[in-house]
């Protein structure tokens, strides 16, 4: 969207700005004629009044080139391209009894020996410019028809520089970094709601995101920021619902485990028992899995280290073969507890298949991996992703493979979603699986 934004804003820009300065280009044309049909209207206006108050000594200088601009329109001459608007302005200041007839004829039709001499008299200039020239008739307040020629200095309007390439590149340039900056403000409240669906992807109890910005931008924040509440409060009442099916179904197992007790055969009271206790298994385990993703934990800075040496020494105690192979320094914003429930699935996972594990953090591009490594037989690399999902074991061939429920794995992805974290596995080179838990910093 940011590049159609751009692409949009800056053609656009660049397309208006070059539109205006061919239109001020073309009022800037059309001021400099106006203002030459001003002029011969003013010399006009002149020679008007001068031919009123003194009409033989104005014609006997006009006929000798002695007034500068104005002369006597040569006879027989004709206004081939009559100009209305030179008309027009004539008549407003001569009055509209004068019924001016004006226009420019070709400069060499009225001062051929004007210009001939002023090339006798002009130093250092073989073909002097003639100046172009407008015959003006009227009839002035007499009565007497008069006629006259207003000549001028050629000029011709200079080229302007606003239509040159560098100026137009440089108007493209500055469309672009303005449409760029545009795009961006533009799309900033987007980023932001891409980032919190990327959150709320990986974890359930994402930070809401700041309802600001313009009126359209606060109502979608807001939308958003609602529907991650219900998702929550819909886990939440989930995790309620199985939590007391589970309280409920205490009673009636417990009164099954009194009862078996009373089981004549051993050999059948003993099944039944075992049969009893992996359904108890099973109830408090999927309570576990409901609730693993409904963490109400605080965030708390953690020095990761001191919590996997901590892991390793626990593990140790119970006997089991875990070690602490490399830290990596770091003090991470988290959720403590969700990320030693995940650890403890992923190292009781280890040590269940593989009877060792090997525990470890590094940071790789602003991002920290714990990583829970054994030398175990290995997993299909088909079964990878399949084995994160409830209730799904191991082969049963493998150590371990027939022992638990098959969702510690899923436990520990959902308590790492918790913390905006990512769990995968990975076939470890040399043998082994490699579990990594991946957390932004």
């Amino acid at each position: 969207m940011a590049g159609h934004i751009i692409l949009l804003l800056t053609v656009g820009m660049s397309a208006a700005a070059m539109l205006s300065l061919f239109v001020a280009e073309q009022v800037r044309q059309r001021d400099f004629e106006r203002l030459r049909l001003e002029r011969v209207v003013a010399s006009t206006v002149d020679i008007a009044g001068r031919l009123h108050h003194n009409p033989e000594e104005t014609r006997e200088m006009l006929r000798s080139f002695r007034i500068m601009g104005a002369s006597a329109a040569p006879d027989g001459i004709a206004i081939t391209r009559p100009d209305p608007e030179l008309e027009t302005l004539l008549a407003e200041r001569l009055g509209a009894n004068a019924r001016p007839e004006a226009g420019q004829v070709p400069s060499g039709l009225c001062f051929a020996e004007w210009s001939a001499s002023l090339a006798r008299r002009a130093a250092g200039i073989v073909e002097p410019p003639i100046p172009d020239c407008w015959v003006v008739r009227f009839t002035d307040r007499s009565g007497a028809r008069r006629a006259i020629a207003i000549h001028m200095p050629t000029l011709k309007l200079p080229p302007s520089s606003l239509l040159s390439p560098l100026f137009l590149l440089l108007i493209l340039a500055s469309s672009t970094v303005l449409a760029i900056l545009v795009a961006r403000f533009a799309a900033a409240p987007l980023r932001r709601l891409e980032r919190a669906a990327k959150a709320f992807s990986v974890s359930l109890d994402p930070d809401p995101i700041p309802e600001k910005g313009p009126e359209e931008v606060r109502a979608a924040l807001a939308t958003f920021n609602l529907m991650q509440r219900r998702v929550r409060d819909g886990f939440r009442e989930r995790t309620q619902l199985l939590a007391a099916i589970s309280h409920d179904l205490q009673t009636p197992i417990t009164r099954l485990r009194l009862r078996l007790e009373q089981v004549a055969d051993e050999a059948l009271r003993q099944r039944l028992i075992q049969d009893l206790a992996a359904m108890q298994t099973l109830v408090r385990e999927g309570l576990d899995l409901a609730s693993s993703a409904d963490s109400g934990e605080e965030w708390s800075m953690v020095d990761i280290d001191s919590l996997l040496i901590s892991l390793a020494e626990d593990a140790e105690e119970f006997g089991n073969d875990v070690r602490f192979v490399g830290g990596c320094g770091a003090v991470v914003r988290i959720k403590p507890n969700a990320l030693t429930r995940c650890l403890s699935n992923l190292i009781d996972n280890a040590v269940k298949y593989a009877g060792s594990a090997e525990i470890g953090c590094r940071r790789d591009q602003g991002r920290l991996v714990i990583s829970v490594r054994d030398y175990g037989p290995g997993i299909a690399p088909e079964l990878l992703e399949k084995i994160f999902e409830p209730f799904t074991r191991g082969d049963p061939g493998q150590p371990g493979g027939r022992a638990g429920t098959g969702i510690g794995l899923t436990i520990a992805r959902s308590q790492a979603m918790t913390f905006s974290a990512t769990v995968r596995l990975t076939n470890a080179p040399g043998g082994g699986i490699l579990a990594e838990v991946d957390i932004p910093l």
